[in-house]
């Protein structure tokens, strides 16, 4: 019992199913619907566009910023390579100074000038590595940014020529598909598979003619008008006859047509039964 229940259930469920996609068929295929269809889908498109516009965009800032430090850390560069250039420059003549005072080079590394300029070279020396690497990292990430951003706008190209071509289709679509039902229409029509309204209802108009005039002639008949009228017809075919009598006999042809004889079938003779026996 439950399986049969179960049966049963399924089969319920197949029939709706191939109800419900039938119908949705019957849906899909009206050009209103597939035009609306097409046109949701664009714009799903074009919606992803401007999302993954947005992305890349992002992308692109990133890009400018990273452009911006690179520039900025590059003028603290070329002015680091000044500042140790002028540090060099200031211990070189401290050094020639204190050498010219007959100090030693052990003499010279213990004083307080000779001691400032080292550490304003080994301080200008660090910084500008830093930074020098700081821009290495950023040029590396710019050019990174450079071959994403430029696969990305490939990509953006190619699904504003997909959008296009999207609406393009739709509009082809839905012109086969008015072109294909006017013509499916019309073969259904001339092969009798479907009737035309106006022919339908053609045919109705005529149905009710030929019922209208059949009541018309069975009311005729269950009122006796019928026998009037032949009466009717009979009165004037005698009248008329009586007129034409009239006519002739004031032309002379009503005696000539009294006096004509009238043709009778000959008697024929009788047979011949010998002499006549006497009286």
């Amino acid at each position: 019992m439950f399986r049969a229940l179960s049966r049963w259930i399924k089969a319920v469920g197949y029939l709706l199913t191939g109800q419900i996609d039938s119908a949705r068929r019957v849906l899909d295929t009206n050009p209103n619907v597939m035009r609306a269809k097409y046109e949701a889908i664009i714009r799903d498109k074009i919606n992803q566009i401007h999302t993954y516009k947005q992305a890349v965009a992002s992308l692109i800032a990133q890009q400018e910023s990273k452009m911006a430090k690179v520039k900025v850390l590059t003028d603290e560069v070329n002015n680091l390579e000044r500042l140790k250039a002028g540090a060099l420059a200031k211990a070189k003549q401290t050094v020639a100074t204190l050498q010219q005072s007959g100090k030693s080079a052990d003499e010279v590394h213990q004083t307080e000038d000779y001691k400032k300029c080292l550490a304003a070279y080994n301080d200008f020396s660090s910084t500008l590595a830093e930074k020098q690497a700081r821009i290495a990292d950023l040029e590396k990430d710019i050019a990174e940014y450079s071959g994403t951003i430029g696969n990305h706008k490939v990509q953006l190209q190619q699904l504003l020529r997909d959008v296009d071509k999207l609406k393009s289709e739709a509009a082809d679509a839905v012109a086969d598909i008015i072109t294909a039902k006017q013509e499916r229409d019309l073969a259904d029509m001339l092969s009798g598979i479907v009737k035309d309204g106006s022919a339908e209802e053609l045919q109705q108009m005529r149905q009710l003619r030929q019922e209208i005039r059949a009541e018309a002639r069975i009311s005729k008949e269950v009122a006796g008008t019928d026998t009037k009228a032949q009466e009717a017809e009979f009165l004037d075919y005698a009248r008329r006859t009586a007129a034409n009598t009239e006519f002739d006999s004031l032309l002379g042809l009503a005696a000539q047509t009294a006096a004509k004889p009238e043709t009778k079938t000959p008697t024929p003779p009788l047979k011949d039964k010998g002499p006549a026996l006497p009286e």
